[in-house]
C-alpha cells in the first residue's frame, strides 16, 4: 500500500485510475500491508478521505494473516500483545484471549507508543515459554519527518534479551501471501505482486511463485535493485504505467 498507492499520506498519482481500471474489468486484487497498527475498515476509511475506493475485504493486513496463522496453529489461545487496534482486534476474532498470564504467545505488532513496561513484560514472558511471533520483520517505517523504528527494531531488542528469535508472518514470508491468495481464490501463477521494495515485496512475490513487478514511487531506486540477487519481472516508475495496460500488463 504505502509507496504504491500512496506516499506520505497522499494519493500517488494515476493510483484511482489504476484501481478503477482493475474494478471495471472486474480484475480480483488485494491490497497488502506489512503495518499491522490499523483494521481493514480503519484502513479502507482512511484511503477513502484520500481519494481512493478500497472495500475492507480487499485490504489484508500483517495482522489478519498473524490471527489467521495463529488460529491455525492454537485455536482459541492466549497472547500477550505489543500493538495496536489492528492486532488486537484480529486476535479478538478468532476467539484469542489477550492476558499477560501464562499466554501460549507473545505477539508483537506495529506501535507509535511502545513503552518500557510493555517490552519488559514481553521479555519475561518469553523467558517463561511464551512464543514469540511477530507481524513483520520491517526495521523501519516512514513518516513525515523521516525513518521510525518498526517492528523488526524492536523485535530484535527482545531477542537480544532473551536469546529467541520470533516467528515473523508479514512479508517477506510467503505465508502472507499465501493467505490472500486464497482469500481471492487466486493461483499464484496468474497473480501480479506489485510493490515498492525488494526486501519484502518483491522476495515475497517471488517466494510465492508470481511474477513482480516493482515500483519505483516508493523505497526502491533503479540503483538499489543491483544490491540483491534477484530481480522483478518488471520495473515501472509507478502504478500509472499500468493504466490502460492491466490486460497485458508484461506487453
Amino acid at each position: 500500500m504505502d509507496g504504491v498507492l500512496i506516499h506520505e499520506g497522499h494519493l500517488i498519482p494515476g493510483a484511482d485510475e489504476f484501481l478503477a481500471e482493475l474494478r471495471d474489468r472486474e480484475v480480483p486484487y488485494t491490497v497488502l500491508t506489512n503495518n499491522s497498527m490499523r483494521t481493514p475498515r480503519d484502513l479502507a476509511a482512511r484511503l477513502k478521505v484520500i481519494g481512493l475506493d478500497v472495500p475492507e475485504d480487499r485490504i489484508w493486513t500483517s495482522a489478519s494473516a498473524t490471527a489467521v496463522f495463529l488460529n491455525d496453529q492454537r485455536p482459541n489461545g492466549t497472547a500477550y500483545v505489543v500493538g495496536e487496534s489492528g492486532l488486537t482486534t484480529a486476535l479478538h476474532e478468532i476467539g484469542y484471549v489477550l492476558t499477560e498470564t501464562d499466554p501460549d504467545y507473545v505477539v508483537l505488532g506495529e506501535t507509535r507508543t511502545y513503552s518500557f513496561e510493555a517490552i519488559t513484560t514481553a521479555i519475561r514472558l518469553i523467558d517463561k515459554g511464551a512464543r514469540f511471533i511477530a507481524t513483520n520483520p520491517d526495521a523501519t517505517g516512514p513518516s513525515l519527518d523521516g525513518v521510525l523504528p518498526a517492528t523488526g527494531s524492536v523485535a530484535a531488542l527482545i531477542t537480544r534479551a532473551t536469546g529467541r528469535e520470533p516467528y515473523y508472518v508479514g512479508k517477506p514470508n510467503p505465508l502472507i501471501m499465501r493467505t490472500a491468495l486464497r482469500r481471492m481464490d487466486a493461483h499464484s501463477g496468474t497473480t501480479v505482486m506489485i510493490g515498492d521494495r525488494m526486501d519484502t515485496d518483491v522476495l515475497a512475490g517471488l517466494e510465492s511463485g508470481c511474477r513482480t513487478m516493482l515500483v519505483l514511487s516508493g523505497i526502491s531506486t533503479q540503483e538499489s535493485i543491483e544490491a540483491y540477487p534477484y530481480r522483478p519481472t518488471k520495473v515501472l516508475t509507478s502504478v500509472a504505467d499500468l493504466v490502460g495496460h492491466t490486460s497485458d500488463p508484461f506487453a
